[in-house]
């Protein structure tokens, strides 16, 4: 085979790939994971069990593949516009964190609550979105992905109260999503002011 005929059944078998994470977001985002079966996947997807297994082995794998595709979706989503000032980044990161959450709740409160069961694998998925944030909001404050340890246990308790917010904003419907992302950032200042008193090299964007 030659190497545009490769390009092009690589590029099909990836739109499959595609096809079949799209579904299974769908699926369990209305049914947890221990009541769908592969047969039920297959069906759902109109495709033969055995294509599932050849591109993610077994059921957990599609499963991974799914909680994967959610986190970089909500990551590139919350780490956009990165030409924006420092301030309106930080308020974009939030505002692209908290639509992403709200608009897909199912896989929103998977990657935060670690899905099914007490999966390391999914636990390491969380762990990375939650790193990867919090560098990006070190980013858009400070100008560096990188910080002091003490700044980044701050951020990450910050990031660990912005989680929660999330979880029981979306179980209550209220108050409005501006009002929610206007309180986290403002949580965001108190901390970063808090940093600053402990570490010199980090001070609040707000001074």
């Amino acid at each position: 085979m030659d190497k545009s005929r490769q390009r092009g059944a690589s590029g099909r078998s990836q739109g499959r790939r595609s096809e079949l994470i799209a579904t299974g977001r769908k699926l369990f985002a209305d049914t947890s994971y221990d009541a769908l079966s592969m047969d039920d996947i297959a069906r759902h997807a109109g495709v033969a069990k055995g294509l599932i297994y050849y591109y993610f082995t077994s059921k957990r794998g599609y499963y991974l593949a799914i909680v994967e595709d959610a986190v970089a979706e909500l990551v590139a989503r919350a780490a956009g516009d990165t030409e924006l000032p420092r301030a309106d980044r930080v308020h974009r990161t939030m505002e692209g964190y908290l639509l992403y959450a709200e608009h897909h709740q199912a896989a929103y409160r998977t990657i935060v609550t670690g899905g099914v069961g007490f999966d390391t694998q999914v636990q390491a998925i969380r762990d990375a979105v939650r790193e990867e944030l919090i560098a990006t909001i070190a980013e858009g404050a400070y100008g560096r992905r990188a910080v002091p340890v003490l700044a980044r246990l701050a951020l990450l308790g910050w990031m660990g109260s912005v989680e929660s917010v999330t979880l029981e904003w979306l179980g209550t419907g209220a108050p409005e999503r501006a009002t929610v992302r206007e309180l986290l950032v403002r949580m965001l200042r108190r901390t970063m002011d808090t940093i600053a008193e402990f570490e010199p090299d980090c001070p609040s964007p707000g001074a």
